[in-house]
């Protein structure tokens, strides 16, 4: 296995740039995850690492080699696509073994009739059936090689494409949204097998998707990735806890989190709605910002969640969804400017009818903040009399380290 090394990756179809000057350092055994919204350049990047597309300039390295002058099946790479490429007139075998027999056999002894000749194509040919069939018993395939493609289930042409790429025994699998074909149950059992397989096989896995759940789910780590650059890398928890700009915040999480208009008050409080939220930021006075809040920050007041807090806003019921052990509320708040907030609470019985006004208790400890460009900004602690003389350490006020 080796670690993948990117540095000043850019690249242009004719006037329009994709990448702008990426770089990225993947370790050897890690499973990283770029994700992002459509057209944010993710699948161009891998398919330069997997030498599919030439970069305009920069240069990729992997074990610590060079490898932009190398072909594609030079560069020891695996790549599992989208739609599964795989030949319909083959066997499961028949497509597992394919790689194998391309670089093992001289092409006379791939024809039909020629190779009945060859002693040492059978020979090579009785290794390549018992490595196909130790991969078809890791991917659970092994009633299945004498199949085609057409009599599989979606979730198993997947374990195939991901079986052709594994007999090759890569130094890095590239996997660019290899899901996304599959129906929402089929994909959550495929997410489970993917993680099983990184951790059994310790390779390096670099995952291209749009969708956010599989990224916190799978990964060791998260390249965020918007118009051809790298917004944020991190840890899913980084990038949950502590989003660098409102389009990291917005992006990862489900529900999405709220993000509300605010200002700086006098004094640098921040005023959300005419109410000062228990901490300062470093900016002028009528500076506007936008306060982030995850759905499970927003409670309803008087419920057992509801935490203690000073900012306690009303707001209009419009929808609630019900997941069994918990309701996601859709609600409105704000004055003339009507503003939409999610809210995830605990079921009960007593929940409250549709279209009628509740209070909710915003958890200022769980508030990110925000500046006019969407950057995230910290905060200190405030020291307010009318609040008991309580001080708050930053992190209890935001979250963050001040």
């Amino acid at each position: 296995m080796a670690s993948v090394e990117l540095s000043r990756i850019t690249k242009a179809f004719g006037g329009t740039s994709v990448l702008k000057g990426i770089g990225l350092s993947v370790n050897d055994g890690e499973f990283l995850t770029l994700v992002g919204p459509s057209g944010c350049g993710k699948s161009t990047l891998i398919r330069i690492i997997a030498g599919l597309e030439a970069q305009n300039e920069g240069s990729v390295s992997i074990g610590n080699v060079p490898v932009d002058h190398l072909r594609p099946h030079e560069r020891r790479v695996a790549m599992v696509f989208q739609s599964y490429a795989l030949y319909p007139h083959m066997t499961v075998r028949g497509n597992i073994a394919l790689p194998l027999v391309m670089s093992r056999l001289r092409l006379w002894e791939r024809i039909p009739l020629l190779r009945l000749f060859s002693t040492r194509r059978r020979t090579l040919m009785r290794d390549v059936d018992r490595e196909v069939e130790a991969i078809a018993s890791q991917l659970h395939l092994e009633d299945l090689l004498a199949r085609r493609p057409a009599q599989l289930s979606g979730g198993q042409r997947q374990r195939v494409a991901l079986g052709r790429a594994m007999v090759r025994r890569p130094d890095v699998f590239l996997m660019d949204e290899p899901l996304s074909n599959l129906d929402a149950k089929l994909r959550v059992h495929m997410r489970s097998e993917l993680a099983e397989l990184h951790e059994r096989l310790g390779a390096t896995f670099i995952y291209v998707t749009h969708d956010q759940v599989e990224a916190m789910t799978m990964s060791d780590r998260i390249a965020m990735m918007d118009a051809g650059r790298i917004l944020q890398l991190g840890t899913p928890s980084e990038l949950y806890e502590r989003p660098a700009n409102v389009k990291v915040a917005s992006f990862i999480g489900s529900p999405a989190i709220n993000l509300l208009p605010a200002r700086v008050s006098e004094g640098g409080e921040a005023e959300l709605f005419g109410q000062r939220l228990p901490f300062t930021v470093n900016l002028p006075k009528g500076s506007p910002i936008t306060v982030g809040m995850r759905p499970e920050a927003v409670a309803l007041a008087g419920s057992d969640a509801s935490p203690n807090s000073s900012c306690l806003i009303p707001a209009m019921l419009l929808r609630k969804e019900n997941l069994g052990p918990e309701y996601i509320f859709h609600l409105e708040v704000g004055g003339v400017q009507r503003i939409p907030i999610v809210a995830r609470v605990p079921a009960a019985p007593d929940s409250p009818p549709l279209h009628t006004e509740v209070m909710l208790v915003l958890r200022s400890s769980a508030c990110h903040l925000f500046n006019g460009e969407g950057d995230r900004i910290e905060a200190k602690a405030a020291d307010s009399p009318d609040r008991g003389g309580h001080s708050q350490t930053p992190a209890e006020s935001t979250g963050v380290p001040a």
